[in-house]
């Protein structure tokens, strides 16, 4: 049995899928488009995002309530989530259940109406959304970083979008977008589960052939130059919250898998990260410490975020720039670097133990590169890093020059 198989339909639309055993019941199906926050126009801010809550509202042949029971009425679950350049439609369900699970995901993507009934009803929940993420520093921190880092474009308008904006969409908004932007080329079925290939082709072949044919004729807008800015907001907040960061490599840059490496070493999730080993577990002064690494299209974004005491903020921005320099300035030695490629391809496996993360890896690896690559190829990359180009990358991005800094306090 392969580990994946890839197939491309005529209408440019691509499936990539991975057969499991039998005694594996639970199966995994994502559509992966390729269309994100970053492909809307300044009047659409947060139009991606409302779609994906309005996309289950109902069809040509199916209300609201039956959309949302198809799946529900046999046990499987059914979700979406959006992102800067992403929209995903997925099911876990038993692998008895394929057929009725693709054609619910085609239906929902081919032939939804988005009624304005509907529509409106659904603003009133994304608003709430919306103000939760006002009521929780700690999260919103992070989108006001992005406009930091991507000041005046897309990529730094928050997902969700505003209250002002979201109140605004009609059904012809909503129409207009998903004409625009859902076309089968920028598509990707990818499925975990108990199921041949050739069947599975045959099932998508019957439910997708109504998907609109061609490539979305869209060119991303790159983000202008950028400079490091430092911001303090005055808020009612318990403890101070800061962001440090800067752009960082793309998806099609090989430096990001040394960049990787290097972030995961640095504020990963290891309890041994350098962040939390010399800032918490050695002066306790903070109990939420992380650096993130987010490889986009055309451009990157790092960034390490803290929660602390207002009292302790400055000692723990100091200590923070501390650990940069350290990297800035030594290699990493054998046995360091030993360890953190352990680390890291321990992470990505056991992250491959499930068959969900499983299920999304491979349909975002097919969008972004044409390509899927398996654990091996992985591991035989992040096993050729020197300590020489962890360096490099340490000095390019953790530059200080080029650091912005947002604080709440």
């Amino acid at each position: 049995m392969e580990e994946f198989q890839i197939h491309r339909f005529s209408n440019g639309l691509k499936l990539v899928h991975q057969q499991i055993s039998k005694d594996q019941t639970v199966a995994h199906l994502g559509l992966i488009i390729n269309t994100g926050s970053r492909d809307e126009l300044k009047k659409e801010n947060g139009l991606a995002h409302f779609i994906e809550h309005v996309i289950f509202k109902g069809t040509k042949k199916r209300k609201a309530y039956h959309v949302l029971s198809r799946l529900e009425d046999v046990g499987a679950e059914l979700n979406a989530y959006t992102s800067k350049e992403e929209t995903v439609l997925q099911a876990a369900f038993l692998y008895q259940h394929y057929e009725r699970s693709l054609e619910l995901i085609a239906d929902i993507i081919i032939n939804s109406t988005f009624p304005q009934k509907e529509l409106d009803k659904e603003k009133e929940v994304v608003i709430d959304e919306i103000m939760s993420y006002k009521d929780t520093p700690s999260e919103q921190i992070f989108d006001d970083f992005d406009w930091l880092i991507f000041p005046n474009h897309p990529l730094g308008n928050n997902i969700l979008g505003t209250k002002a904006k979201v109140r605004k969409y009609t059904q012809a908004d909503v129409l207009q977008f998903v004409s625009k932007h859902y076309r089968a080329s920028d598509m990707v079925i990818s499925s975990v589960g108990n199921i041949e290939m050739d069947k599975l082709i045959q099932l998508v072949e019957k439910h997708f052939e109504g998907l609109p044919n061609g490539k979305n004729t869209k060119k991303r807008k790159a983000p202008s130059a950028y400079e490091a800015v430092e911001i303090n907001k005055k808020r009612r907040v318990y403890q101070a919250h800061c962001m440090i960061g800067t752009r960082a490599y793309s998806i099609q840059d090989e430096k990001r898998i040394a960049f990787s490496l290097l972030n995961n070493y640095l504020g990963g999730p290891g309890l041994n990260s350098r962040l939390n080993l010399g800032i918490r577990e050695k002066y306790g002064f903070t109990y939420n410490l992380e650096s993130n690494f987010t490889a986009l299209t055309d451009t990157g974004h790092f960034s390490i975020y803290l929660g602390t005491d207002e009292q302790y903020l400055d000692k723990t921005i100091e200590l923070v720039h501390k650990e940069l320099k350290l990297l800035r300035d030594n290699k990493l030695g054998p046995q360091q670097l030993k360890k953190a490629k352990q680390q890291l391809i321990g992470q990505i496996a056991i992250s491959e133990e499930s068959n969900a993360n499983k299920m999304l890896g491979n349909g975002r690896s097919l969008l972004s590169f044409d390509k899927v690559s398996n654990l091996n190829a992985i591991n035989k990359k992040i096993d050729a890093l020197n300590s020489d180009m962890i360096i490099e990358v340490a000095n390019e991005i953790f530059d200080p020059k080029q650091l912005s800094m947002l604080i709440y306090q």
